[in-house]
């Protein structure tokens, strides 16, 4: 992912924030009447830097989660903490990060939490988000559950691809150009895959290379997007989403990317 944009705030004032507003956390899922804090039946409470991270969490079967970054912010590294976060955090037995999100240490030793930190690895690869997904079932007790998202998100993707690979003309594989952190929808639709870029800008010199092995799609990752990324090449780009909406529905990322192949490769 694209480098992070740092929040520096003096840890006094970040302190102060905590203790004006602790207990004024919310949550996504599952939380009872007295707030995510109630666990017993709820199970623990996790709080996660982003919907990617909460939606894994979900899947892992987690019920008391909630996302620092709202859905609607495109680059979540470039979220701005707010005091109201810190006291999530104060409440939390989990937090879920990514090493691309340097803000995650710092909201837990400035909020004083004992939350237990766990770094996931962000890439929507199926071997990927169910290696997260167990690794997380493991870590809260939910293994069951874990292992039930699982088997249904290995059905739903084999559904998923062969349902995008009869939209192809004559069943040949697309020929697509992919941005680093959208190749899992390059593999999802069985496209054949002439170059990648990214994260950084693409450089006049991948614009050439890229644009002579002339892809049929360009694969542009929608939250790290800067435009049109091979501009005169004729290529189609569709911009694929990698942070699930505020459903937190991991599944709902793979749908909404099979659905824009299979829309695009239908017409030729």
């Amino acid at each position: 992912m694209a480098p992070a944009r740092h929040v520096v705030r003096p840890l006094t004032a970040l302190s102060a924030g905590v203790l004006l507003l602790t207990g004024l956390t919310g949550c996504t899922t599952g939380s009872g009447k007295d707030g995510p804090s109630a666990k017993g039946a709820s199970g623990p409470v996790v709080v996660a830097t982003s919907s990617w991270e909460a939606a894994l969490a979900k899947a892992a079967g987690a019920r008391n989660v909630r996302s620092l970054v709202p859905p609607s912010v495109r680059h979540a590294p470039d979220y701005d903490l707010k005091p109201s976060d810190l006291a999530a955090v104060a409440d939390a037995d989990y937090v879920l990060y990514a090493s691309f999100e340097p803000f995650a240490g710092r909201i837990k030793e400035a909020a004083g939490s004992k939350a237990k930190l766990i770094e996931l690895n962000l890439d929507n690869a199926p071997d990927t988000t169910k290696g997260q997904v167990t690794k997380l079932g493991r870590k809260f007790g939910t293994e069951k559950a874990a292992a039930s998202w699982n088997a249904t998100f290995t059905a739903r993707w084999n559904s998923l691809s062969r349902q995008v690979k009869a939209s192809r003309p004559a069943g040949k594989p697309p020929v697509v150009a992919a941005q680093k952190f959208t190749t899992w929808a390059a593999d999802l639709a069985g496209a054949r895959v002439v170059g990648t870029y990214g994260p950084e800008a693409v450089t006049p010199d991948q614009l050439s290379s890229l644009t002579a092995k002339k892809p049929a799609y360009v694969l542009e990752n929608e939250n790290m997007s800067t435009g049109t990324v091979l501009p005169g090449s004729g290529a189609e780009q569709l911009n694929i989403a990698n942070y699930p909406g505020k459903d937190l529905d991991l599944l709902g990322v793979y749908r909404k990317a099979a659905a824009q192949m299979e829309k695009a490769f239908s017409r030729g």
